[in-house]
């Protein structure tokens, strides 16, 4: 946890005919100037509970069956959207003006065993229950996989990092074997892959893929609560059933990927005669290499593969401005849930997606609306996009960001919305991955006319910058960010946040729990909507646009992006 002390002299000015700015606003550090535009306060006003609540108690509701991808919720929810975009006098962004980007994808459910055996050399052997103690998903769209005799090795975290001077691999041969890693990256010192925050090195969707460059077969990663960020209950309702991805191309694939408990972890180890504490040791150091367990695995199962469609939403409000009306401030929020699975016990089988991500679609139409209802338009373009299929991959704007239908370079800004706060108002923000742009910055200053400060996220281990769509701009260069209220919420007593939170992650997180909430208290979600709209109208109006801090990560793509607009 860190908190961003913004200590600058920050100058809030209307732009427009006739609109004095408002007096200056004392904050600290340096400097910043946040531009708005013309009758900002009025729009700003537009944002309000009636409409959040109208918003996503339709996007929630049953209708709409959880909105899973491909399906008919799916189709209602783009509708829905686009509809609302057209209402508000956003132009459709795609060809033939279309509001909607298709997105080929494949749906995959793997139908695997009841129970997943493993064997020692002296004969010994350890089985473990599907969906209580495995998961696993089919790494390849083919009907069926076939894995006979295959050797697991573990594998440490799994990680090629050349930047770290970090290497798990060593040039051993894994071709044919089953890695077992770690969920996570390394994280006890701060000098290394960013101390506790974990980077995209420890997300799940590195590993599967790190394991596919060496020509394993298949990946198992450890889990545990505290390396995830979220219990077994999520790991198991996130991949039973159809399971969506990007069309295959010819890039490395392992044949499934899964995952194993803590206790299976630990008993698959000791069946080859180690101790899983002591491999996880062996993997705190760069002088790491693959350790085979002496334990080997076959395994049968058919894929059920269905080609199916579905699409992005995104609409665009028109630059005014002759020089800069060609750069585009981008809203965020994806569409998609998990539609229809297992029953909770009470029964209830649909995965309505009301937090996850319905408040934050409609915080996104609730600033799209608010740029409406500017007597001028904006001098930079703004778009509020809608992406599909984010819980299983962040495909939706994985596609988008590659598909050429705008620059990267043209993009100043990916300003995303996910889950959100329905508890009331709180003193703090927090920016998940706090210190990667002058974003930050930039939210800081318009955070201090609400009086509030900034903080980094609490569970840093969970990685949540690389968990959303934010994560496809960033990939491209795009300056971008994640916020919402934070945890100290007025009125209540310290700590209160933080339970009412890690309640919902352990009760309600992709569950049929997660439904729109009579008790749901929504000021603090418009606070955080005007929030918002202040960061978008400011980039949208500034004369300078913020980008990523030296040395970033990403600092090289932007680099990258704005060189290739000169051409």
């Amino acid at each position: 946890m860190r908190t961003l002390a913004v200590a600058v002299f920050v100058t809030i000015i209307a732009i427009g005919c006739g609109t004095p700015a408002p007096p200056p606003q004392e904050t600290a550090e340096t400097g910043i100037r946040l531009e708005l535009p013309t009758g900002f306060g009025h729009a700003s006003e537009t944002i309000a509970e009636g409409n959040l609540l109208t918003d996503v108690g339709m996007l929630a509701s049953d209708d709409f069956a959880g909105r899973g991808p491909g399906s008919e919720g799916d189709r209602m929810a783009r509708a829905y959207l686009a509809s609302r975009l057209a209402e508000m006098g956003f132009e459709p962004l795609f060809d033939g003006g279309s509001y909607e980007q298709p997105v080929e994808i494949v749906g995959l459910t793997a139908n695997p065993p009841e129970t997943w055996t493993f064997d020692a050399a002296d004969g010994s052997t350890v089985g473990y229950r599907f969906a209580d103690e495995y998961m696993l998903v089919a790494g390849v769209q083919e009907p069926a996989v076939s894995i006979k005799d295959a050797e697991v090795v573990f594998v440490g975290y799994g990680i090629v990092a050349p930047e770290e001077d970090w290497d798990d691999f060593k040039g051993v041969d894994l071709h044919g074997k089953i890695l077992l890693m770690l969920n996570d990256d390394p994280d006890w010192d701060q000098e290394l892959f960013g101390g506790a925050r974990k980077l995209s090195y420890g997300r799940w969707d590195y590993k599967y893929a790190s394991a596919a460059r060496r020509g394993a077969v298949g990946a198992i990663i450890v889990h545990t609560t505290e390396s995830a960020g979220y219990p077994w209950t999520v790991v198991r309702s996130s991949n039973i059933g159809e399971q969506f991805e990007l069309v295959a191309g010819d890039e490395p694939r392992t044949l499934f990927n899964g995952w194993l408990t803590w206790d299976g972890s630990k008993a698959l180890a000791e069946l080859g005669g180690h101790s899983l504490e002591a491999l996880i040791e062996s993997a705190r150091s760069r002088d790491f290499r693959p350790i085979p367990l002496g334990v080997t695995t076959s395994i049968d199962f058919s894929v059920d593969v269905r080609p199916n469609s579905t699409a992005n939403v995104a609409g665009i409000l028109r630059g005014a401005d002759p020089e800069v009306g060609g750069e585009i401030v981008v809203l965020s929020a994806h569409h998609d849930h998990f539609g229809i699975g297992e029953p909770d016990e009470t029964g209830d089988v649909i995965f309505n997606g009301a937090l996850d991500n319905g408040v934050a679609m409609a915080q996104t139409l609730a600033v799209a609306g608010a740029f409406a209802a500017l007597p001028e338009g904006p001098r930079r373009s703004v778009m509020a996009f809608f992406p599909a299929v984010e819980e299983q991959g962040i495909l939706g704007s994985k596609y988008f960001a590659g598909s050429g239908v705008v620059q990267p370079g043209r993009m100043v800004a990916d300003i995303n919305f996910e889950l959100g706060n329905v508890w009331g108002k709180t003193s703090d923000v927090i920016i998940y991955g706090l210190g990667k742009s002058e974003l930050d910055d930039w939210l800081a200053a318009a955070a201090k006319t609400q009086n509030r400060t900034i903080r980094g996220e609490q569970d840093v281990k969970a990685g949540w910058f690389y968990r959303s769509d934010q994560i496809s701009f960033a990939r491209i260069g795009v300056p971008s960010i994640w916020f919402k209220s934070g945890v100290d919420f007025i009125g209540r007593e310290p700590g209160w946040g933080e339970q009412q939170y890690a309640d919902w992650i352990s009760t309600k997180y992709h569950t049929p729990g997660d439904e729109v909430d009579e008790n749901w208290v929504l000021d603090g979600l418009v606070e955080d909507a005007q929030l918002g709209f202040m960061l978008a109208a400011a980039v949208a109006t500034g004369d300078v646009t913020p980008t990523w801090y030296a040395g970033d990560e990403f600092a090289a793509a932007r680099k990258a992006a704005l060189a290739e607009l000169d051409r």
